[in-house]
């Protein structure tokens, strides 16, 4: 994911984010980034928020949701709302981009994307978004950012 501020971008799961002003100075109690998944990539881990509500708004192309067991596919001006404590992913499955909004809400998951967030203009940006390293330091602090990463169900 690559998330673009209003002075720069970011990649962060191989995905871009571009935030909608200043993250931090909008007067709602909210987060909000427009961002733009490549064809055929996956999201972040299955996770669940335990204080952030979430919503997804696509503006172009398809997005497929995991959503507490189940998939749902949203559409250009459709959209989903995934409530605290819900289990949930997402991937474009399609080979178009797909460009969508992402709300936060309480104020705050921003940090994240900060955090982990690898600045475009760094040679590989893409590849050090994915690299293995970059994804251990996720896996290690995201209930930092109340991001809850259960393990992968025993089979």
């Amino acid at each position: 994911m690559r998330q673009k501020s209003h002075e720069n971008e970011k990649q962060c799961f191989k995905m871009d984010f571009r935030a909608k002003g200043n993250p931090a100075s909008n007067s709602g109690d909210y987060d909000m980034v427009v961002c733009e998944t490549p064809a055929g990539a996956q999201g972040p881990p299955p996770h669940i928020h335990t204080q952030y509500k979430e919503a997804f708004l696509v503006i172009a192309g398809e997005l497929e949701f995991f959503i507490d067991g189940k998939i749902q596919v949203c559409r250009a001006v459709e959209s989903v709302d995934v409530p605290p404590g819900t289990l949930h992913t997402f991937s474009n499955k399609q080979n178009q981009p797909c460009t969508w909004v992402n709300i936060h809400s309480p104020k705050g998951f921003s940090s994240f994307f900060e955090t982990f967030g690898v600045s475009e203009t760094e040679t590989d940006a893409v590849q050090k978004s994915v690299h293995p390293e970059m994804i251990q330091k996720v896996l290690a602090t995201a209930k930092d950012y109340d991001m809850l990463i259960p393990p992968p169900p025993q089979e």
